[in-house]
């Protein structure tokens, strides 16, 4: 006897949406109750969150153990190709350039461009931090721009409190947009009209993600001077912020809308910096402000102020790096623009999207539908075009001009896996997690029962991703967990599904200051492991204050502010 097709039903716990949606909230309970609370951490708390939401799925929503094993797997797999890939691949690029020298010779170079610590924290925290978060994500660049600006002089708490400020309105592109690419691959399924089916592509979502985390951007430099300086690094480089805020704002908004959403933090971050240069060739700040490395004013007390200095060709790092060694320390990251850049052609990318080069196919062992009735969406497997892939092109064409030899390179890379094993269980636990409530059901009971909301769900939506990555660490993670449930609860709510989907990621970029993960991430980057309490409590007022802002903003795009939306298709 044949099995009929498993079909989730929302109301599987005594036929009440209110009763299921209990049930199903337990494994998301779990995983934050575990990292939240018990502070377990991030890859035993998400195994066990998948644990229970097996438990759920086979005992309370009805699912056939062999379809809990298969959509397990599928996302488990998803979640190491293409998620884990891009970060693999980036930052064994990076520890090639750590391994050669040349990671430090970038550092100098940035320190050449002003020997103001205000307008240092602005390029190496948001900037180059921002270039970082596009090409890793996954809180290397809490940890590079924190170690940058300890070498810098800045005070070990204070450079943690400005990575981790930093890492906001770019994380929702962050590792090349894969919390992009995972907010389409998981909310177009849960997408019951086929009408709106272009609403839910990488590139439409993320052009509504780029209507939102620009304003984030205005304002995160103008945060990083204050804390800094206080009232008085406002005062006095309000300027240099604004240029930097604003360029990024402009160029993240126009790039992930009109070219790529993949490079859409490359182009805003290198747009920012080259914009802040320019400023200081025409302008410098009436003190400079610098600070001793032993110090830890807050709130802008201490630090020494010189006056105007006259231009010296700028910098306070003595030792110089020939041209060459410059320009090989920028070549990585140039060789990764230039590829993408050529993958993204139209000509390209739809050639690549043919066999060989990319194959679609169901996941074996599926015979489930949605609770709508659609079949399960296809895996894409585009071994050659995907982004870890290219990065690892460009890691191989980097190696001969930065001079590492292949035996070195391939050291780098066994230690990329070492160093990264735990987050590579975390991001796959998650994944195989939501998929396994998406498909369950569980999800859309959560769903439902929130759309109960109304027109208020705008409000929640930022929240709901807020919370999701301040327990995961991860803005791909909480995207993971509550992309579809965004997607079923604006449908109910009578809401754009797609604009809450994307609020999601929006809204969650401002827990990653505030995610255990990453306060243990910035706070061992500079030597203050045990101490993250401390810098949870100098960070937590900026991530409530701009998420208030986030929430405002979103519920002011579903009605006042439509017009700012772009179109689909």
């Amino acid at each position: 006897m044949l099995l009929a097709t498993y079909q989730p039903d929302i109301r599987s716990i005594n036929d009440s949406l209110t009763a299921s949606a209990l049930i199903a909230a337990l494994p998301l309970a779990t995983l934050f109750f575990l990292l939240g609370v018990l502070r377990i951490t991030a890859w035993v708390s998400g195994l066990a969150a998948l644990a229970v939401a097996w438990v759920v799925a086979i005992g309370g929503f009805d699912m056939p153990v062999d379809q809990a094993a298969a959509v397990s797997t599928w996302g488990a797999a998803f979640g190491f190709f293409p998620i884990m890939w891009i970060v693999i691949s980036a930052i064994w690029v990076y520890n090639m350039t750590v391994e050669t020298g040349h990671f430090d010779v970038l550092r100098r170079s940035f320190a050449t461009i002003s020997d103001d610590m205000r307008i240092q924290a602005i390029v190496i925290a948001f900037c180059f931090g921002a270039l970082m978060e596009a090409l890793a994500g996954f809180g290397t660049p809490v940890a590079i721009s924190a170690v940058m600006l300890i070498a810098l002089g800045f005070p070990p708490m204070k450079a943690a409190v400005l990575a981790l400020v930093a890492n906001t309105a770019p994380v929702a592109f962050g590792a090349l947009a894969t919390p992009v690419v995972t907010l389409a691959k998981v909310t177009a399924p849960a997408n019951a009209d086929p009408e709106l089916a272009d609403h839910f592509t990488e590139d439409h979502l993320g052009a509504l993600v780029g209507h939102q985390t620009p304003v984030l951007a205005v304002f995160v430099p103008l945060v990083l001077v204050a804390i800094v300086d206080g009232k008085r690094g406002v005062r006095q480089c309000w300027l240099p912020a604004a240029v930097g805020g604003l360029a990024f704002a402009v160029a993240q908004w126009l790039t992930s809308t009109y070219f790529s959403v993949q490079l859409t933090d490359v182009v805003a971050a290198l747009v920012s910096a080259l914009a802040i240069v320019i400023l200081l060739r025409v302008w410098r700040p009436a003190e400079t402000y610098s600070e001793a490395a032993d110090d830890q004013p807050t709130g802008g007390s201490g630090g020494t102020r010189a006056a105007k200095p006259e231009p010296t060709g700028g910098g306070t790092i003595t030792l110089e790096d020939t041209r060459v060694e410059i320009a090989r320390a920028y070549a990585p990251y140039l060789v990764i623009i230039a590829i993408f850049s050529i993958f993204q052609i139209d000509g390209v990318k739809k050639e690549m999207a043919k066999e060989p080069w990319t194959y679609l196919f169901q996941w074996p062992g599926l015979d489930l539908v949605t609770a709508s009735g659609k079949p399960p969406a296809d895996f894409t497997l585009n071994w050659f075009t995907a982004a870890g892939t290219l990065t690892i092109i460009a890691g191989l064409i980097t190696m001969p001009i930065i001079g590492i030899k292949p035996g070195a390179a391939l050291r780098a890379y066994v230690k990329t896996y070492q160093q990264l094993w735990r987050a590579i269980v975390t991001v796959m636990a998650v994944l195989a997690l939501a998929y396994i409530m998406n498909n369950s059901g569980q999800t859309g009971a959560l769903g439902n029962w929130l759309a109960d909301t109304g027109d208020a769900f705008a409000l929640i939506s930022p929240i709901l991703g807020w919370l999701g990555v301040a327990v995961t660490g991860s803005d791909t993670s909480s995207n993971s967990l509550f992309g579809a449930l965004q997607v079923t609860a604006g449908q109910g709510a009578g809401l754009d599904p797609a604009l809450m989907a994307a609020s999601n990621s929006s809204g969650g970029v401002l827990g990653k200051m505030i995610s255990p993960q990453n306060l243990a991430i910035a706070a061992g980057a500079v030597g203050l492991t045990g101490r993250e309490g401390d810098i949870f409590r100098k960070v937590v007022g900026w991530s409530l204050v701009l998420l208030a802002g986030m929430c405002l903003l979103v519920f002011l795009q579903t009605n006042v502010l439509e017009w700012m939306l772009p179109e689909a298709g």
